[in-house]
């Protein structure tokens, strides 16, 4: 400083006297020991709370080379562009062993990421007896537990066959599934017919009754809607589902609306079937009872949309969240068939009389794929009532909708949100944004109870560990790191 012209210093001098000789207001962030120090003398300092993204200098290095990268850039704006192309059409009702890829003899499709029997909770291992009972593998539940336990089954998760299911989300061979097809992409997506609220198969509920309905959808309603689809040609998914939104579903846990247009679309051709009439009337007081009935075909439109962004190498964006209620499991777009997985995560929510929070399982189901896609969760300004089932205020709501814009790669103009004057949806988890950010995905959902055979008891919000974000980023990395290194060995 001395060597500074003199005129120089003499500026320098009065404007650092200036300065010390104020009253200082300092901003702390980070290291917390130098906000302590200035307190400590009388100064006024405001201590801001950070750490590096990801908790740790390499996968801050790590995130830092991803952002702006050309070849994950390219590759998140090409499987973006494929989801927002993507066109979900109702094409038909099946049994599953028909349509759905790789579904061997004796196979049973569950939720979430791989899990064998041993290590399922107990609510997927109730389903799995039904299905079991279901299908006459077993004539009771000791029966179809053994068999379970034997190896003589495989299981498979559902979104490894191109199929979704919702809760324990068990597929055996002879339920019915909707069969929803991309038009631009020509992929197809699967999913069984939703039973209703309360003691149903999903939440692993086995008796006699949930059996009972079981055969009841194979056997009288999905053939109704099998027969009513071929003459009512193939439904657009997505222009329903947009009105929907218009008129409060966000299209995971609350569906009334979906329900009913779907339900408006089907009825003048199920009323012309030649069936017997008590049979229809039975299908049309089914669907009409039933506000969730549109779930599990929202699930499959979500599903066909995701696939078609799915492996894109390099690409950072989400394309799968799917929980089995031991663990939680996300597919990244560049990650291939690779499941990243963490603890399946507690759920805080509503419960119904005579439950709490100690009866309650982690969360499980596919039915987060609704969010994947920027729907659920992440459009629950769109649903102000879905508060009185998962809990919060319509303040929450919409705050939940629009933090969920800090994650997403971008918006999806087919969906608008009249609460938040129609702003577009956001979508395209992007796995770096996660990381950089500390914000999880949020996610609702219903609450199964923790033992087998009861089934649900509540409704509420979960959210996905960033961990496994930091997991899949490191991953992405190291395929990123390995390409760098080909092309200077090229």
């Amino acid at each position: 400083v001395n060597r500074w012209p003199t005129g120089w210093l003499n500026r320098w001098r009065t404007k650092m006297g200036r300065f010390f000789g104020s009253d200082l207001h300092v901003v702390n962030i980070g290291v917390s020991e130098f906000a302590h120090a200035i307190s400590s003398e009388g100064g006024a300092v405001r201590v801001v709370d950070w750490s590096p993204p990801g908790g740790s200098e390499k996968v801050s290095r790590l995130l830092g080379l991803l952002v702006n990268h050309p070849k994950v850039e390219a590759a998140n704006k090409k499987a973006f562009r494929q989801y927002l192309e993507a066109d979900p059409l109702l094409i038909g009702v099946k049994s599953a062993t028909e349509v759905v890829p790789g579904f061997g003899d004796r196979m049973l499709l569950h939720s979430g990421p791989p899990i064998v029997w041993e290590d399922m909770c107990k609510p997927v291992r109730g389903a799995i007896i039904g299905a079991c009972i279901y299908e006459d593998w077993a004539t009771s539940p000791e029966e179809a537990e053994s068999l379970a336990g034997s190896g003589e089954i495989s299981f498979s998760p559902c979104h490894e066959h191109q199929a979704v299911g919702p809760m324990a989300g068990i597929i055996s061979p002879s339920m019915p599934v909707w069969m929803v097809q991309n038009q631009n992409g020509g992929n197809l997506a699967y999913s069984t017919m939703n039973e209703g609220l309360g003691k149903v198969l999903r939440f692993g509920a086995y008796d006699s009754e949930v059996i009972q309905r079981l055969d009841w959808i194979q056997n009288v309603l999905a053939p109704h809607l099998s027969d009513t689809l071929q003459r009512s040609g193939p439904i657009e998914l997505g222009p329903l589902m947009a009105q929907a939104l218009h008129m409060g579903d966000e299209l995971h846990n609350r569906c009334p609306a979906a329900t009913g247009l779907l339900l408006k679309r089907l009825a003048p051709d199920l009323v012309t079937s030649s069936r017997e009439s008590s049979d229809v009337k039975s299908c049309l007081q089914f669907m009409g009872s039933n506000d969730h009935f549109f779930l599990n075909i929202s699930m499959a439109a979500c599903k066909s949309a995701m696939d078609a962004a799915h492996g894109v190498p390099y690409s950072t964006i989400v394309t799968a969240i799917a929980r089995n209620g031991v663990k939680i499991g996300i597919r990244v777009s560049g990650l291939g068939d690779e499941w990243v997985t963490s603890e399946a995560p507690t759920i805080d929510g509503l419960f119904f009389p005579g439950f709490d929070s100690t009866h309650a399982n982690p969360d499980l189901g596919d039915s987060s794929i609704t969010e994947t896609a920027g729907l659920g969760a992440f459009a629950m300004a769109a649903a102000p009532a879905i508060v009185q089932f998962v809990g919060g205020t319509t303040a929450d709501a919409n705050a939940s909708s629009r933090r969920m814009a800090e994650i997403t790669g971008g918006i999806n103009q087919k969906f608008t949100i009249p609460n938040l004057n129609f702003r577009p949806i956001n979508s395209g988890i992007d796995v770096r944004k996660i990381v950089d950010t500390g914000i999880e995905p949020i996610i609702n959902t219903g609450i199964a109870h923790k033992e087998s055979g009861v089934g649900q008891i509540g409704a509420g919000i979960s959210h996905v560990p960033s961990q496994v974000f930091i997991q899949a980023l490191m991953s992405i990395s190291d395929i990123v790191l390995e390409a760098v290194e080909s092309s200077y060995v090229g």
